[in-house]
């Protein structure tokens, strides 16, 4: 029998997803600056738990205080003090008061984190971010001591994630952050055991996920986030991410989310990037139009038998339904609707046709400005511009419970960047001592 919406999924471990909806990892913004939970994020994911989805995944938790995603990530890379555990604790708490799932994202930066955070990043590679505006550093490559310790960091997050109540773990490994970085041969140019063959270069992947495994157990659920393709030339591919996954299903990987894309060619957020896209090696489908990733993972579903999640572009639920009938999808992501409104699943479970597309609306710069998007940096920061709105919205979310759908795109662009600059200024005292990876 085809699985619907409201069909419960038992994952490898034993464990059991109450429906197919899941809501996406987004990054929130909303932790101390020294990266410890808040009652906002304990506000925030009470209202998506309460909103209907069987599983709620967090934003980037990041492992090493030095690489952030963004000023405001949670920050789990030392064994945590009793107000940490606390705090850990409440955030699970309530974001599992429906009896739904909360699993936590683990991630680091890499060469996509910001000058502003650290102007001398690591990552696989000397290989530095190709965007105009000068926000990233070059990076130095990690020494095999150094790729070592974060995957001992990320066995450690996962610990003390499932020690205060989450109930499952997510690597991440797409979007061009470290893990991605070493997946790709376009940013991984090492000579050593990590680089070169496609073997090496997930080496650390596995090794992260063996080290996660090992320290949660065999009955809790680990994810991978994985690019089903980078989308540029030389990178990542498709070919690569097939094989990837068959590894995975290997080291008892229970979920295995299909994404794509990178800060350079954002088709996660299906934004235009800087350079020609990279043609994807599957054939195109009518699903395929609205959900950018669907056909990846149907291509990859005739491979292997792991579940798999598939985040990016679903609105309408015949879309959504379509990909589970067709076997293309066990779990449906769902991202920037929930941003607005939490309850999105639960409606969409009642019988909902279609969620909002607020992204169709957001433009940085009136029309009669659009010609300077012909300039690269302006293009780069009109792109990225309307993903601030939905940073104001969570924001909204976590602070007062509410949202703003008639928010101004530059005020919020403008207030996010001021909130990022503020919680940088507050923060080198207060984490000082932190090691860098």
């Amino acid at each position: 029998m085809a699985a619907t919406l409201a069909s419960e999924l038992k994952l490898p471990c034993g464990a059991v997803l109450p429906n197919r909806l899941a809501k996406a990892a987004m990054t929130e913004g909303l932790a101390t600056p020294d990266g410890r939970p808040t009652p906002e994020l304990e506000r925030l994911y009470g209202l998506w738990a309460d909103g209907g989805s069987g599983m709620l995944l967090s934003g980037n938790i990041i492992v090493d205080a030095d690489h952030l995603e963004r000023p405001g990530n949670v920050v789990i890379d030392r064994e945590p003090d009793a107000d940490m555990q606390a705090r850990l604790a409440r955030w699970a708490q309530a974001a599992t008061r429906q009896g739904n799932h909360f699993w936590a994202q683990i991630s680091h930066g890499g060469r996509q984190t910001q000058k502003l955070v650290n102007p001398h990043p690591k990552s696989s590679s000397d290989v530095a971010v190709a965007l105009p505006g000068g926000q990233f550093g070059k990076p130095a490559p990690l020494t095999k001591g150094e790729i070592a310790d974060l995957v001992a960091r990320w066995a450690l997050a996962a610990r003390v994630c499932k020690d205060a109540g989450f109930t499952g773990v997510q690597v991440h490994g797409a979007h061009g952050y470290l893990v991605s970085q070493f997946l790709s041969p376009r940013v991984n140019r090492r000579t050593d055991e990590y680089g070169g063959s496609l073997e090496n270069r997930a080496r650390f992947l596995l090794e992260i996920v063996a080290a996660v495994r090992a320290a949660v157990g065999p009955g809790f659920p680990l994810s991978v986030k994985l690019n089903s393709a980078d989308f540029q030339k030389g990178g990542f591919d498709f070919t690569d991410s097939l094989q990837v996954v068959q590894w995975l299903e290997a080291a008892s990987v229970d979920l295995i989310e299909i994404s794509g894309g990178t800060y350079e060619q954002p088709k996660l957020l299906g934004v235009a990037g800087q350079e020609a896209e990279e043609a994807p090696q599957v054939a195109p489908s009518t699903a395929a139009r609205e959900a950018y990733f669907v056909d990846f993972a149907k291509a990859m579903q005739a491979e292997v038998s792991v579940p798999l999640m598939v985040t990016g572009g679903f609105r309408t639920r015949a879309a959504m339904e379509q990909a589970l009938a067709s076997g293309a999808a066990d779990v449906i992501g769902l991202g920037r609707p929930l941003c607005v409104d939490t309850d999105a699943p639960a409606r969409l479970l009642q019988g909902a046709d279609e969620l909002a597309r607020y992204e169709d609306s957001l433009e940085l710069l009136p029309g009669w400005l659009g010609f300077l998007k012909r300039f690269g940096a302006v293009k780069a920061i009109s792109g990225f511009a309307g993903i601030y709105w939905f940073y104001q919205q969570l924001w909204l979310l976590g602070h007062e419970g509410r949202t703003d759908r008639a928010f101004p795109v530059f005020k919020a662009f403008r207030l996010v960047d001021a909130r990022s600059k503020r919680i940088m200024k507050e923060r080198p005292a207060l984490v000082a001592g932190r090691g860098q990876a």
